[in-house]
């Protein structure tokens, strides 16, 4: 393609620093969170304590390692992330961590946060970024790799993964219970009134209403502010005040870090030069290698990242296709970057009947699934059908029954509704097959 917009928006050169500071703060902050994961004693309690795990559809193949392994896998995140901060045997670094840190999230899909996939994204497109051109270990090995310039689209690229994951949380706000109901906020922001100085706001019916409002407003249209450069010091001023609030309020791990860190990709290479030089960053000579004359650039460059532009489009509009509230429903749920929309809760009563004898039993969850799993599968379709398959595996293989038949009771209460049931109660799920179609034994309301 060798329109000039085109040329201008994929191929002219810019300077490298913004992904020199995006691949420091990515690296060093996903090392400490591996780091943080393990000191926790988290791999015991989410890989060790369960004896079944959910998986994702497509990916059900995907087996856990014991604890031990866990420990090795998140040693390999933590030593890969380290290697992408230092910029040493980059590709490498990358591909390793892409691997591990998605491994590490198939292995069971009730530990699923919509940071945890964005991480897995930035990996995956850092693999084809140059983010190791310059200041870096690599460079210092191979003065020749060195770079002061790279492709716009580089750049651009990283910003619109980025500004697409706050437009669609905004754009999932845009439903009757986040807008005039102000859940679940109007739930959750009472709990926190003991806060200091500002509980007691927090506790007022408008002060819920508010904060859905603004964080609708908020997510919908950052992604523009950042991008101009008059509006660009203030939205990023907002950016760090919404995360460090959502921090202080809620527990939601790293996503403020991630967000805080991953934003200032969108400040121009002046700004980021004065940030580095802190750390002994130069600029150097302009454009040690011009990189618009890779021919092989234009022929492929575009195609896929629009194929990759399209794709993380439709990934979010494809509850669309599926009839109900996709939050109760969850399909097309996941991969939305639906965040913090639902108060959910239910429970889910399993019993297994042999249809060859007429043996009946209640299931007792506690044997299987820890708290955190039990809770996850009472509101996930997905989860309560992946779990009467394994019921039904378990008693005809352990339990003796011939002809398992799995049936469940459950209820679920949404965003402060009253419990209503969920599950059609008189299908047999050990005979229903999960795919990508509508679940018609989800009941509908």
């Amino acid at each position: 393609m060798n329109h000039p917009l085109v040329h201008r928006l994929l191929y002219r050169p810019l300077p490298i620093a913004p992904l020199v500071t995006f691949r420091i703060l990515f690296g060093g902050l996903m090392m400490i969170g591996a780091l943080r994961f393990m000191q926790k004693g988290w791999v015991e309690r989410l890989y060790g304590e369960p004896v079944f795990f959910f998986k994702y559809y497509g990916f059900e193949w995907v087996e856990t390692l014991d604890v031990p392994g866990m420990y090795a896998v998140y040693s390999l995140i933590a030593l890969s992330a380290a290697g992408i901060m230092l910029g040493f045997a980059y590709r490498w670094s990358v591909l390793l961590f892409f691997l591990s840190f998605s491994y590490a999230e198939l292995t069971d899909a009730t530990n699923y946060l919509n940071h945890y996939y964005l991480v897995i994204l930035l990996a995956f497109l850092l693999f084809f970024i140059p983010a190791n051109r310059r200041f870096s270990i690599d460079t210092r090995l191979r003065p020749s790799l060195a770079l002061t310039h790279v492709p716009a689209w580089t750049i651009h690229l990283l910003q619109f993964q980025v500004g697409i994951v706050y437009f669609f949380a905004g754009f999932a706000k845009l439903n009757p219970d986040w807008l005039f109901k102000a859940m679940p906020l109007a739930v959750w922001l009472p709990e926190k009134a003991g806060i200091p100085v500002i509980g007691p706001l927090l506790a007022l019916p408008a002060a819920a209403f508010a904060f859905s409002w603004f964080g609708a407003i908020y997510d919908l249209t950052i992604p523009f502010w950042l991008f101009i450069k008059k509006t660009r010091p203030w939205a990023y001023g907002a950016v760090v005040v919404f995360h460090v609030l959502t921090k202080m309020l809620f527990n939601i791990g790293l996503f403020p870090f991630i967000m805080i860190f991953n934003t200032l990709i969108f400040f121009p290479a002046s700004t980021h030069h004065r940030w580095l030089k802190y750390l002994g960053y130069h600029p150097g000579e302009p454009c040690i290698k011009e990189p618009t004359t890779d021919n092989r650039q234009p022929t492929t460059t575009p195609i896929l990242l629009a194929l990759h532009i399209v794709i993380q489009v439709l990934i979010p509009l494809r509850f669309l296709c599926y009839p109900g509230n996709v939050l109760w429903t969850e399909e097309g749920y996941r991969f939305a970057w639906r965040v913090m929309l639902v108060e959910k809760n239910g429970y889910a009563t399993f019993f297994v009947s042999d249809a060859a004898t007429g043996r009946r039993t209640e299931v007792i969850n506690s044997r299987f699934l820890t708290p955190f799993q039990e809770k996850q599968m009472a509101i996930q379709p997905d989860f309560i059908l992946q779990y009467a398959h394994f019921l039904a595996r378990h008693y005809r293989e352990r339990e003796g029954f011939q002809q398992p038949v799995v049936t469940v009771d459950s209820y679920v209460a949404l965003n402060g509704r009253p419990s209503e049931r969920f599950i059609d109660p008189g299908i047999n799920l050990a005979d229903v097959l999960d795919g990508l179609g509508t679940k018609k034994w989800v009941l509908r309301y």
